[in-house]
Formats: C-alpha cells, structure tokens, sequence
C-alpha cells in the first residue's frame, strides 16, 4: 500500500506542507481557561496556556467559535463573522492570541460556520419583515408553506436537533408568513448558496481572518451549503451522518456536487497567502471515496475522518477502516486525517468502555447504561497510541491528553445543548464532552478560572485527572501524551509509510519507518517479535513481556 504523503497527486503536484503530518489540538474556548472568572473561558485564558501546548508537543491549534453569538449552539450560530463575543474578549485578545502562539511555532486554524448563521445576524433580520421575493430574503432558503392557508412546512425534513427543520415567520402586519430552513436549531437559518452575495460574503471573511494572520479554517457542516434544488421529501431518519452507504441515495440535503465548485474559490483565496494556509472539512461523509473529493488538490487540505472516529474498538474494524481511508486519500493524492474525539461527540475515554456494538449514544447521562471507566481509559489509551502511529495528520480534543472521561452524570437540569429540548429529553446532546477540563487539583474550578463558576459543572472526580496531579508521574496519560508525540515528530511517523505485517481478528501489527506497531484488541497475550526494543506502551506488558490484552506497544 502507498501511504507517503510526498507521493504524487493527480495532478503531479507533491504533496507537501506543515498540515501533511501535523498534530492539532482543538481548544473548545468556553472550557479552556477563564482568565476572569466568570465561568466561560476566553481567548486571554488560551493565550496565557499556550506553553501546556508547547509543553505537550502539538504543532497547531483550531478554536471552535468566538464571535458574536446568542449562544443557542454555543457559538455555531455567529451573529457577525468579523468580530469576538465579549463573553470570549476583543479583537485586540484574537491579534495577541495569534501572535503569541507564532512565537511559540503554534499555528492557529479558526472555526467558520458557513452553512447557517444566526437569526440575530443583521441579514436575517432585514429578512424578516422583507417581502417574499426580495433581495434580503434571497440570501436565506425561504419558501411558501403547504396546503390552503400554507400551514404546513415545504417539506418533511427534520432538523439535526431534533423537530422540524422549517419554522415559520409572522409578517409585519401579524400575520403568518412563509417558512425558513434550519437544518439545526431555528436560531441558526441556512444560508442560501445560490445567491452570489452571499459567496461574495464569505470570500470576504476569509481574507478578513487570513490578513490577521491565521493559518487556515476548519469549515463546519462542510458537507451541507448546497440543498438538492427542489427540496425534495426525504423519508429517511434526518441525521447528520446518514443515507451515505454505497446502496443508497444521498440525502438532498447533505453532500450535494455543487459544495465543491465553492471549495475551489476558497482555495485560490488561501493559496494567494503566504505561509500554506489551510482548509479542514468537516463533512460527515461516507464511503470514504466520497469524502475523499473534498481533499482533491485545488480544493481543501484535510477532512476529519469520522468513519475512523466511529470504528468498533476490534482488530478487523479497525483494519477495514485504516485501509479504506488510505486507499480513499491516495487516490486524490492527499493526506489522511485522524481523529478520536471532538465538542460533538462522547469523549473516547468513555466511549470505548461501553460494550462491543453499542450503538454510539448521543451523550450519557444519569440512568443511561454507564461506560466501564477503567475500561474505557485503557483502550483510549491503546488507541491513542495507534492512530499516533499512522502516517498523516492527527487532531487531539482539549483534555483527552489527561485521560478525560464524558461526564455521564451531569444533571439533566444543567444541560444547555439545544439537542435535550429539541429531542423532547430523549438525545442528552454534548454537554458532557464540553465540561471545563481540570488544571489544578485543588483550586478553584480545578483550575479552570480564579473562582469557582464554571459555565457547565465539573465533576468531583475531575481532581484526579488534573494536569498538576499528571505532569511528571511516569504512567500518567498526560506522560504517555508527551512522550507518543516527541516520538512520533523524532521519527517522522506522519510522513511515514504504513506496511501491514499481520492483520488477524486478535492483534493487528504494521510497521511505519523503523517502527512497529502491535496492538493486541484478543483475550490472550500477544508475543513481542523477538529482539524488539520498546519504545512506548499504552500500559505495562506481561513479566514475559508479552502485550497484554487492549495495549498498542511502539517497537523498533
């Protein structure tokens, strides 16, 4: 198998760059660090931990939203592109965060929503009292209702939410009006990607955020700004990821043609700058040879591999999909993206000690069946170390360097992901994964700010997960964090080759350069090859040395 990122494109063009091998630690701004104790981090608290970045070993950095936002999807439905919530600090904090993290060789990538912007953005509210028809309703997806009086939506789409994805508006006069598209929450209108303005808009932003010296943007809901043309009735359950597989038809509102044609104009933006800008899609899109066009090579660089994320924790899961997403991205010439763990989805820690085939749950609390702790930071673990392994570029979620677990007991009564409303309490959402992460053991918020708020509560047992109860213990995740990416930079891992020595339904083995990589997923102990040198362990071996069972061991 070809996995070097130096090959040849398509085109002939090598591929090359920082963003090829990177590691990339994605900072969730609300649970980072308060800098002035009002509960909800902020830029100046990332900026004063900008060296725990250093210290861990991570070549980039991506910021969910900052910018000026209600706040009814924790900053995904942005009232103004060219600005930073207050709640979050000034334009003046983003400049200094930028260029403290260029004197520290940390690249900063921001969050651009793009499919939707929020019903407090100035667009929609000129739209609203505008005619059916007009210039200003013309950038949304606006249309007629169904039936006599148009009391019915457009269509049967549901939202990702939960509930309909169509709301209706009430005209100046008071009475009802047409209906809006939403594909998330009804604060978040979609955008309608026909109209000129509204590219024009964000080439605009783009450029904006480029001459402050960002060094790229990872594009939320990439999959989503074009809608099949006549909105056509879609009978199947409306997720963000579904209606992908090979023998069925593409959903009309998810990974329409049409979205690449806009990646291309982006993409000639971002090459005119110096210093290889960069765009990261996130398109929850499957069979990876789908996904795979998003990395073509004149449109973005890199797109999250959730197929990946959503792998069963055996051997030959594990084995289909490492393949296929490499093959995937060959054949485009790119690079693959690996990633374990996001703000949308149950933390790796926990997720993989729930049981084998557990359909994924969207978030855990209490009453749900519980993951097995123990278990679940044992695999993440090995995993870690695994994907660490693979040639490519790997994204890191803010605190799984500390081994955090989702926190599956939140009270229902804290959580603010509009997915608990919107699902009528059946979806908890994402809040368990956006809880403030732990700094010191024995300060307040654990650290996270100078007072005891935090914007979500923390969990008692956060104390033992703290970085000041890690750093130097020799075993702790945090150590096996630091010492898996000062190997993986030493050894060139993700420009490396990947060469499968054995893939069997108990361990599977590759080697990348003069590594060799053996994780044991059997009930059984595995055999170390005779000779071998351990480099790194995800847990202690057997006396024999043998890798005992859910362990990836480096070798050489």
């Amino acid at each position: 198998m070809n996995t070097d990122p130096t090959q040849q494109t398509p085109s002939g063009h090598p591929v090359t760059g920082w963003w090829t091998e990177a590691t990339i630690y994605q900072i969730y701004p609300r649970s980072f660090a308060d800098s002035d104790g009002d509960g909800i981090g902020d830029l100046p608290g990332i900026t004063a931990r900008l060296d725990h970045l250093v210290e861990l070993g991570v070549d980039a950095v991506w910021l969910s939203p900052f910018y000026p936002s209600p706040q009814a999807d924790a900053g995904y439905d942005v009232a103004d592109y060219r600005d930073i919530d207050p709640l979050f600090g000034t334009l003046a904090d983003a400049d200094k965060l930028i260029a403290e993290a260029r004197s520290r060789s940390l690249r900063v990538i921001v969050d651009l929503v793009p499919n939707h912007t929020s019903s407090a953005h100035r667009w929609f509210q000129a739209a609203l009292p505008a005619a059916p028809g007009s210039p200003e309703r013309a950038r949304y997806i606006f249309r007629d209702g169904l039936g006599p009086t148009g009391d019915q939506p457009p269509n049967d789409w549901q939202s990702v939410f939960g509930g309909p994805a169509w709301t209706r508006t009430v005209d100046p006069d008071g009475k009802p009006g047409q209906w809006y598209l939403h594909l998330f929450d009804t604060g978040q209108p979609d955008l309608n990607w026909d109209n000129p303005e509204v590219h024009a808009e964000f080439l605009d932003v783009l450029r904006f955020w480029l001459d402050r010296g960002v060094d790229g943007f990872r594009v939320d809901v990439a999959h989503g700004l074009i809608k099949q043309a006549d909105l056509a009735d879609w009978q199947e359950p409306q997720e963000i990821l579904s209606g992908n597989e090979i023998d069925k038809p593409r959903p009309p509102m998810w990974d329409q043609d049409g979205v690449h044609e806009i990646y291309r104009q982006w993409r000639q933006v971002l090459d005119s700058y110096p210093g290889e800008r960069v765009l990261v899609a996130e398109a929850w899109v499957e069979p990876a040879e789908r996904l795979a066009r998003y990395v073509r090579p004149d449109e973005m660089h890199q797109a999250f591999n959730f197929e990946y994320l959503l792998a069963a924790w055996t051997a030959p899961a594990q084995y289909a999909v490492i393949t296929r997403s490499l093959e995937a991205t060959d054949s485009v010439g790119a690079p693959t993206t690996w990633v374990l763990s996001n703000h949308d989805v149950v933390r790796h820690a926990s997720r993989l000690g729930l049981p084998i085939g557990t359909v994924r749950p969207n978030g855990i609390g209490t009453g749900d069946p519980q993951p097995d702790a123990a278990l679940g930071l044992r695999r993440a673990r090995a995993a870690t170390l695994l994907m660490l392994a693979l040639p490519g570029s790997a994204y890191l979620y803010q605190g799984e360097e500390l081994g955090l677990p989702e926190h599956t007991t939140l009270p229902d009564e804290a959580r603010q992901d509009p997915t608990w409303e919107r699902s009528g309490h059946t979806q908890r959402g994402r809040d368990g994964c956006r809880v403030p992460i732990p700094w010191e053991a024995d300060a307040p918020s654990y650290g996270f700010g100078p007072t005891d708020a935090s914007w979500l509560p923390q969990p008692a047992l956060w104390a033992e997960y703290a970085l000041d109860r890690q750093r130097d213990v020799p075993g702790s995740t945090y150590e096996l964090y630091r010492a898996a990416l000062r190997l993986r930079r030493e050894h060139g891992l993700g420009r490396g080759t990947l060469e499968w020595v054995s893939s069997g339904d108990e361990t599977l083995t590759f080697r990348n350069g003069e590594l060799t990589v053996l994780t044991n997923f059997g009930a059984a102990p595995a055999p170390l090859p005779t000779g071998a040198e351990v480099l790194a362990t995800s847990a202690p071996l057997n006396d024999d040395n043998a890798v005992p069972t859910d362990v990836t061991v480096w070798l050489r």
